[in-house]
C-alpha cells in the first residue's frame, strides 16, 4: 500500500539514514549480515537493526535468504539503486566544495582503452596539468568491449575515454565524439623501410609484422583493410594488446606494424620510430562516455574540455 503523505514524511524523512543505506549495501555486496558487519567494523545486531529500520521505514521486506547467502527483493533492488545516486550526487557536491575551497583542486577518475593510453589522455594529462595544475587524474585501464562500461555505470569512473561502439542498452550514456584517429604504418627508425620515400603495402608482405589479438575489434578492421588492398594478412610473428609491448619491439628495426597515429605522435616519443607513406584510409571514432543524469565534478568537466582542445589538434592532423 503506498504512504500516505503523513506516513512518507515521519516514515522517509525522519527515519532513512544514509548510515543504513550504506550498511544495506554492504550485506548486498556481500551476501551475509555477518560479512557486512565484519567488513564494516560494527556487530552484526547493529547491521540487523540497521535493516530493520530501514524496512520499517519502506514498509516492504529489502533482503531476503536464499541458498546464496542474503540477497536484496525486488524492493531492496530499487533502494540500493537510488541510494547509490544519492550517495554520488553527495559526493558529487563534497567534490564542488572541495574544487571552490581548494582553489581548483580535485580528481578525476578517467577510463581508457589501450590506443587512447598512449596517446589522446597523455596529452590531456599534460595540457590539464599546465592550466590547471591542481587537479589529480586517476587513469586507468578500461576494455568497453570486455566489460560494458560497469565501472562508469557504478559510478568508479567519472569518464570512460574510448574508441568502443555503443549498443542499444547503453541509452544510459552520453556519448560525445572527439575525433576520428587515423592509422599509420609504423617500424624502427634504423629500418631500412624507413628510408624509402615511396612505400606501398603490398612492399611489407614477407615482413614481420604485430598485430593485435585475431578477436580484438580494432585489429578485425586492420586486417579488412589488407585484405582489400593487399588480398591476405602478412606473416605475423607476435600477437598483443599492449601497446608498450608493441613500441619496444618496434624499436628494433625487425617488426613492422600498424598504430593509431595519436599513439605515434605522442606515445612514441624518444623511441627510435618512424610512420612509412602508407595512407590505410582507416578511421576509428574516439569518444568520450559519461553517465546520463549525473552531474560531472568541476574537475571532471576540466577534463573533458581539455580533451576536445587536444582532439582538435590530432584532427587537423588526420
Amino acid at each position: 500500500m503506498p504512504l500516505a503523505a503523513s506516513d512518507f514524511e515521519r516514515r522517509i524523512s525522519h527515519r532513512i539514514k544514509l548510515r543504513d543505506l550504506h550498511i544495506l549495501s554492504a550485506v548486498a555486496q556481500l551476501g551475509s549480515m555477518a560479512k557486512a558487519a565484519s567488513h564494516l567494523g560494527i556487530t552484526q545486531p547493529t547491521v540487523s537493526q540497521a535493516i530493520a529500520d530501514l524496512e520499517y521505514a519502506v514498509g516492504v521486506r529489502l533482503l531476503d535468504r536464499s541458498t546464496q547467502g542474503v540477497v536484496p527483493t525486488v524492493y531492496g533492488d530499487i533502494l540500493l539503486r537510488r541510494g547509490a545516486e544519492s550517495f554520488d550526487t553527495l559526493k558529487q557536491a563534497l567534490r564542488e566544495i572541495e574544487f571552490l575551497a581548494a582553489a581548483g583542486a580535485g580528481d578525476v577518475w578517467v577510463g581508457c582503452h589501450e590506443p587512447t593510453l598512449h596517446g589522446l589522455v597523455p596529452a590531456v594529462i599534460q595540457r590539464l596539468a599546465k592550466f590547471h595544475p591542481k587537479i589529480v587524474v586517476h587513469a586507468t585501464y578500461e576494455a568497453p568491449a570486455a566489460h560494458g562500461f560497469d565501472r562508469l555505470r557504478d559510478r568508479a569512473l567519472d569518464l570512460v575515454v574510448a574508441g568502443a561502439t555503443p549498443l542499444p542498452s547503453d541509452d544510459d550514456l552520453n556519448v560525445e565524439l572527439l575525433y576520428e584517429e587515423s592509422f599509420c604504418i609504423v617500424t624502427g627508425a634504423h629500418s631500412p623501410w624507413a628510408r624509402r620515400r615511396k612505400v606501398a603495402l603490398a612492399d611489407l608482405m614477407n615482413e614481420s609484422w604485430i598485430f593485435g589479438e585475431p578477436g580484438n575489434a580494432v585489429q578485425r578492421r586492420i586486417s579488412e583493410v589488407f585484405r582489400t588492398k593487399v588480398g591476405a594478412l602478412p606473416p605475423i610473428n607476435v600477437f598483443t594488446i599492449l601497446m608498450n609491448l608493441r613500441l619496444a619491439l618496434l624499436g628494433s628495426g625487425n617488426y613492422i606494424s600498424c598504430v593509431p597515429r595519436s599513439v605515434y605522435r605522442y606515445g612514441a616519443q624518444g623511441r627510435p620510430l618512424k610512420a612509412l607513406p602508407i595512407e590505410m584510409g582507416l578511421k576509428l571514432p574516439i569518444q568520450i562516455f559519461t553517465l546520463k543524469n549525473r552531474t560531472l565534478s568541476p574537475a571532471t568537466r576540466l577534463f573533458v574540455e581539455n580533451a576536445r582542445e587536444v582532439a582538435k589538434s590530432m584532427a587537423k592532423e588526420t
